[in-house]
């Protein structure tokens, strides 16, 4: 049931981390917005360059074109020419990415040659963020979009909005186009890249399309008329559709860097080196490659792309219907819900590691499955929000984790401080293998104390003043076992088993459990005072100590009940010694392996309070070879070893 319980709370907690990225997707602040852009950088990236269409190719104003032609601006007498030898290279669609607003003496000539061609589409650049005078021009609202469908859904998403004065083609140039249309760029507000493009920009009360759709749409044969806008939602060119975002705007699906479409040097064009087999059938967009035209573009894929390279991916990318479609915000929260909960649930049951591993994968997963959803159905979800709910989600349960684990270890602290020093708990903490199932052999030196007469005194005594005793008593050994350093193995029943040099060594084992066995029965004698005067019955112990080769470690069941404890012949040979008490009329008894290692100590005169005299050599029941009893009392005189009289071993065959 804990662990139910604990899996809920991890449960929960994801669940409520998910709750606040829903909420943040939604409102959407502005570092989520970086991170999704560059997220959307990224899915580019991961795609890679990818083969452009040949139905678009770009006239470009290089350097090449500039070192043969002169510097730009050329002439319009040049600008003719190019029109005219693109005209006799049955080239498409001819969509200039150069605005050229001011009169010049050989404008008729050029808007000749534009007339003549038929197809020619020359630019508008809208002012976005300045205030003027209304424009009234004929053939620049004869460029506008006339099929608007649910129109009044602007009310509540308003296209792009121009409302400064736009800079326009001389009237003689206009007047001769096929069509107008903008060239207007958006860059994200936050680093200036182009992620977006504005299908359509408003102005005064009339939908302008941009360079690359009214030049894919010609392309295609669809008359103005056709190409109709599905308001917030998408454009239509014919059985076309291009999804755009409620602001009239489309994700560019950059091919690669600046380069990626084909670049024709307009020197090679005018000299006849291009002609049919590389213009024919084909937009051709005539603007500015060279950097020192300054007409560079930030993207991506890279920092230097000339803005009319960016033209020509709109219209070669609807061309070959790789379009990208913003997910919509419905279809944003159910990828953000449904890797939540399922991110959620893995948590909930994984420890630490594992849940670390799994929220590696399971972001992992995410990515790739928004790459996929990019790449494959060219829809673009978002990324920023589940990712950084996996992270967070991940941190959340671990800080609960760690907090529920210190809560726990506060109270195995305090648990097992009950039965062991503090310093023995640290040593623990800080060395779980010794709480890992298993042992090793060790010397130890084992205590058994035992009260004498304990049943009897039970029967004649009502269960509760016995227990209260008990409780009186073990309490007091307890704070005497722990001062000394002793662990205290288990309470079994009325007797306590306690040994040392586990899991803390120390060299001096012996004399701490002979020491420990003295102050037991000197606290002893306290209670007797204080039971005296409360009119209590006296309780009476039996002490018995030897040292050898055991096993201590954890022993038990894995996962569901250990003990760490000791095991092995020496240990029950402590057990029978203390039983021994009795028989003897001893309060302490110890045995000749205890003796043994406390001869150092005596021969360095660096024991003292107790006084060791030999009593008899036995042979225990179970047990084969004798050993010898010593009994041991509280002495100020110095200590000496008394040896007991050479007697044939005592053969015993009580418990």
């Amino acid at each position: 049931m804990k662990d139910i319980g604990t899996a809920t709370i991890r449960f929960v907690i994801g669940c409520a981390v998910t709750a606040v990225f829903c909420l943040l997707l939604v409102r959407n602040p502005l570092p989520l917005e970086i991170t999704e852009a560059k997220l959307y950088d990224f899915r580019l990236h991961a795609r890679g360059i990818v083969a452009a269409p040949d139905t678009v190719v770009i006239a470009a104003i290089d350097e090449e074109s500039l070192a043969r032609l002169g510097r730009w601006p050329w002439s319009r007498e040049i600008m003719a020419r190019l029109v005219d030898k693109l005209a006799r290279a049955d080239a498409a669609v001819i969509a200039f990415d150069v605005i050229l607003p001011e009169s010049e003496k050989n404008d008729l000539l050029l808007s000749r040659a534009i007339d003549n061609a038929g197809n020619v589409i020359l630019p508008i650049a809208f002012d976005l963020e300045g205030e003027g005078a209304p424009l009234s021009d004929p053939i620049l609202e004869q460029s506008a979009l006339v099929s608007v469908e649910d129109a009044g859904l602007y009310r509540s998403f308003a296209p792009i909005m121009s409302r400064g004065v736009p800079t326009l083609p001389v009237g003689p140039l206009r007047e001769s186009a096929m069509s107008l249309a903008h060239i207007t760029m958006l860059p994200d507000h936050f680093d200036g890249t182009l992620r977006w493009e504005a299908l359509l920009i408003g102005h005064q009360g009339l939908l302008y399309p941009s360079l690359g759709l009214r030049s894919a749409a010609f392309f295609k044969g669809i008359p103005p008329e056709q190409l109709k806008v599905r308001a917030t939602r998408s454009i239509a060119l014919g059985k076309s559709v291009i999804p755009t975002d409620r602001w009239g705007r489309m994700p560019i699906n950059y091919y690669g860097p600046g380069g990626t479409l084909r670049h024709i040097s307009v020197a090679d064009i005018l000299d006849d080196k291009a002609g049919v087999k590389e213009l024919g059938n084909r937009i051709v967009f005539v603007g500015a490659t060279a950097i020192g035209l300054l007409d560079l573009r930030v993207t991506p894929f890279t920092a230097v792309m000339p803005g009319v390279e960016k033209q020509a991916t709109v219209a070669a990318s609807i061309l070959d219907n790789r379009l990208l479609s913003r997910a919509t915000p419905l279809q944003d929260l159910c990828f953000l819900l449904s890797t939540g909960v399922l991110l959620a649930l893995a948590l909930s049951r994984l420890r630490l590691v594992w849940g670390a591993i799994a929220a590696l994968a399971g972001m992992v997963c995410i990515g790739a499955g928004a790459v996929v959803l990019f790449n494959h159905l060219g829809l673009w979800v978002n990324l920023a929000c589940p990712l950084g709910n996996a992270i967070c989600m991940f941190m959340s349960v671990t800080a609960w984790n760690y907090a529920f684990e210190e809560r726990h270890a506060r109270r195995i602290r305090a648990m097992f401080s009950s039965y062991v020093t503090t310093t023995i708990v640290n040593e623990l903490i800080k060395n779980p293998e010794l709480a890992r199932l298993g042992g090793e052999k060790r010397e130890i030196t084992v205590l058994f104390s035992d009260i004498r007469g304990f049943t009897g005194f039970s029967e004649q005594h009502e269960p509760e003043e016995v227990v209260a005793l008990l409780n009186e008593y073990l309490g007091a050994m307890t704070d005497v076992i722990l001062k000394c350093g002793g662990t205290l193995d288990k309470f079994i029943g009325d007797a306590v088993m306690v040994f040392w040099n586990a899991p803390i060594l120390s060299e001096d084992h012996a004399e701490r459990a002979v020491r420990c066995a003295l102050e037991m029965q000197a606290r002893l004698a306290q209670l007797h005072d204080k039971w005296d005067r409360e009119g209590k019955p006296k309780l009476c112990c039996g002490i018995g100590i030897n040292t050898g080769e055991v096993i201590v470690g954890n022993i038990g069941a894995d996962g569901k009940k250990m003990d760490y404890t000791v095991i092995g012949d020496h240990v029950n040979l402590a057990s029978r010694v203390e039983s021994l008490t009795r028989s003897f009329g001893a309060d302490i008894l110890v045995t000749e392996m205890t003796v043994a290692k406390l001869r150092s100590a005596v021969d360095a005169g660096t024991l003292h309070g107790m006084e060791i005299n030999g009593l008899r050599r036995v042979i225990v029941k179970g047990k084969q070879q004798a050993v010898t009893l010593y009994r041991v009392t509280a002495s100020a005189a110095p200590v000496i070893i008394t040896e007991c009289a050479e007697l044939e071993p005592l053969r015993l065959t009580e418990k």
